[in-house]
């Protein structure tokens, strides 16, 4: 057990579970790492200038609101990306600056936890497999986490309406990731519908975590806050620099929606105290102003999905995510290929069940992740198809 009381529950970090299955081994070859979601890219010139030009203000507090002109960068781009009239997102209520999305996402779970709902524990409910981040929040905010198992046959969503009424009536918020992580997927319009009048029905805060939503290969996908319309109530949504910009040293992100939920967020970040400095806020103003790096970003992400295509595309399980970054490959046994892969092509992916949990105690195969391996197409193309072509050897012997 590594952490005491209500923490005892959390699951073991996926990289450190990693590490203890391949450190020990030698790498076949030269390593290439897959299995960090990190984009690596050069930073855009504009915002080193912007940080070079506030660097002075580092020597200053800052608010936790951020700056005026971060507040309108972010309702900018919000406004723009989500085609929504210019007075529908308020950038004095509306929305806050995050020190990376992980940080609200932590931090959303305690201003909508109850001790209890419904005359019992409340639940927040999450995808199966999960960002970790997720059911930390949960534990620590008193909650129970219910792993929800999103499969091949569920679109690789969680399936949230088929879940008992009793469940659903203790429940205080469902955490969403859309485009998901590891798998790529898009919520649908009607699965967005869907989702707000169970939230309606039920009183429960929607999380939507929408880091991947500017990676998309083909068309747009469908996003919250424009899905549910203003003013946003039971809502929360998170987007980031760290996927949008390439720019994950930066930590900035925000959190937008429901006003009065935002109010609450902006209280309890006041004790918190997790302010962005004034300087990075800068930078960020500038990344939020900014689509031609976005769309360079994601026509490189377009071309590495083309060469993974041609490399894996004739193997069974193989398929082509609708937007994010990853490859979520069907191996039968994820973790024996990920030791394979490391042992013979010294390549390094992350399996799928490390991001996900046992739904049957004791049966590793009911983990939803149990037959996957998570491969980050993150690096430049040059070294994604050195590991690729690696790879090919390993997975035919499947």
């Amino acid at each position: 057990m590594l952490f005491p009381g209500r923490l005892s529950d959390l699951p073991p970090s996926a990289f450190a579970k990693l590490a203890t299955l391949l450190d020990p081994h030698k790498p076949g070859q030269t390593p290439i790492s897959l299995a960090v979601g990190d984009p690596n890219g050069a930073v855009p010139p504009f915002v080193k200038e912007a940080m070079a030009k506030h660097a002075g203000e580092f020597g200053q507090y800052p608010p936790i609101n951020g700056s005026a002109a971060w507040r309108a960068a972010a309702a900018g781009w919000l406004t723009r990306r989500f085609g929504f009239a210019s007075s529908a997102i308020d950038p004095d209520k509306n929305l806050l600056p995050l020190n990376g999305t992980r940080e609200g996402l932590f931090l959303a779970a305690f201003i909508v936890t109850p001790e209890k709902k419904a005359g019992q524990r409340p639940a927040i409910l999450l995808p199966n497999p999960f960002y970790q981040c997720y059911a930390a929040a949960a534990l620590s905010a008193g909650a129970e986490p219910v792993f929800v198992p999103a499969t091949k046959e569920t679109g690789f969503l969680p399936d949230y309406a088929a879940l008992p009424k009793t469940l659903l009536e203790r429940t205080a918020a469902v955490y969403i990731c859309s485009p998901s992580n590891p798998e790529g997927a898009c919520a649908s319009p009607d699965y967005w519908r869907t989702l707000f009048a169970l939230a309606d029905r039920y009183d429960f805060t929607v999380f939507a975590d929408e880091c991947y939503a500017d990676i998309y290969l083909d068309q747009p996908p469908a996003s919250a806050l424009p899905m549910r319309g203003a003013p946003f109530e039971r809502l929360l949504t998170f987007h980031s620099l760290s996927k949008r910009s390439g720019l994950p040293g930066l930590r900035s992100g925000i959190v937008a929606g429901d006003a009065k939920l935002m109010e609450r967020f902006r209280q309890f970040r006041n004790y918190a105290g997790p302010q962005v400095a004034l300087p990075i806020l800068a930078a960020s103003t500038a990344a939020w102003s900014d689509e031609a790096h976005v769309a360079a970003n994601r026509a490189g992400y377009q071309e590495k999905f083309a060469a993974a295509r041609r490399v894996l595309g004739n193997r069974s399980g193989f398929r082509v995510p609708e937007a994010g970054f990853f490859l979520w490959l069907d191996v039968g046994n994820g973790e024996d290929v990920t030791l394979r892969l490391w042992r013979e092509a010294g390549v390094r992916v992350l399996p799928g069940a490390y991001m996900g949990r046992e739904t049957e105690p004791g049966k590793n195969q009911s983990n939803p992740g149990f037959s996957y391996i998570r491969v980050a197409l993150v690096n430049d193309l040059s070294t994604i198809l050195t590991a690729l072509d690696r790879m090919v050897p390993v997975l035919e012997k499947q």
